[in-house]
């Protein structure tokens, strides 16, 4: 692979064509809001991925917890490899789509259970993505202790084949084996991934499986905001991100707040 890695004490490099990108979505490219279906990318967002895209020959991959269709809508026009659901479906360089998630005849009534758990809350909201359920409490912090009682009790009525996930202010019922770590993977054996240096920028504990797999492939990984981490360097906002990935290998390296983690 290319690009050596920089020193513990020393910032990471900047950008280069030869490297693979992946990046999530939410919290990193885009700001959060109160409710997921809020959130709102403008058009400089597609403009920054496009220059990106066409800087590292097509190797740049979307890898979220949204559904494909979903980050289809924030970014029209385009077709991009991207992970929908944390890897539970994943369309590649090629267009083509795979999924990944366990057939349950019980999942119909979960989501039923489901809706009628978050009913008695208005302030929570229910995320039926198809291969996972999400519940959110943004707007009702002090719900997180129900909402994580209450997916767990709906994750063991599913059975093994299904895990709970959680992330900032959502709790999610997802397939066992899907993660944001395993979709790089499978990027990284494909054209035009394969062979490059992997960075993967996240911001959430569910990125944590993505910043190791990039760890172990020699790569660089990113995390926006505080919290504990595995990646290597952090950058302190959704803005910090766009500048950093943005950056004019001909000017001098801007001061966007990226740190080593120690």
């Amino acid at each position: 692979m290319t690009g050596e890695p920089s020193s513990k004490s020393e910032p990471l490099p900047r950008p280069r064509p030869d490297w693979a990108y992946f990046l999530d979505v939410d919290g990193t490219l885009l700001d959060f809001a109160v409710r997921p279906d809020a959130v709102r990318a403008d058009g400089a967002v597609g403009e920054l991925v496009d220059r990106l895209v066409a800087r590292a020959g097509g190797a740049v991959a979307l890898i979220s917890g949204r559904p494909i269709a979903d980050i289809d809508r924030f970014f029209p026009g385009r077709q991009l490899p991207v992970a929908g659901q944390h890897g539970a479906e994943r369309r590649n360089a090629a267009g083509d789509l795979s999924h990944r998630a366990p057939e349950s005849d019980r999942l119909a009534v979960v989501r039923e259970l489901a809706h009628e758990a978050i009913a008695r809350h208005p302030a929570l909201i229910l995320e039926d993505k198809g291969a996972s359920i999400a519940m959110h409490y943004r707007a009702a912090p002090e719900l997180a202790d129900y909402v994580r009682t209450v997916t767990t009790e709906l994750q063991q009525m599913l059975g093994d084949g299904w895990c709970v996930q959680a992330g900032k202010c959502v709790v999610e019922i997802v397939p066992v084996g899907v993660d944001k770590g395993a979709a790089i993977l499978a990027f990284l054996a494909e054209a035009p991934f394969r062979g490059r240096t992997p960075v993967f920028i996240g911001d959430d504990r569910t990125d944590e499986h993505g910043f190791a797999a990039v760890n172990a492939r020699g790569g660089y990984s990113i995390k926006v905001g505080a919290g504990a981490t595995v990646a290597q360097a952090r950058l302190p906002s959704v803005l910090a991100v766009h500048r950093w990935l943005d950056q004019d290998a001909t000017a001098p390296l801007p001061d966007i707040g990226l740190t080593r983690v120690s």
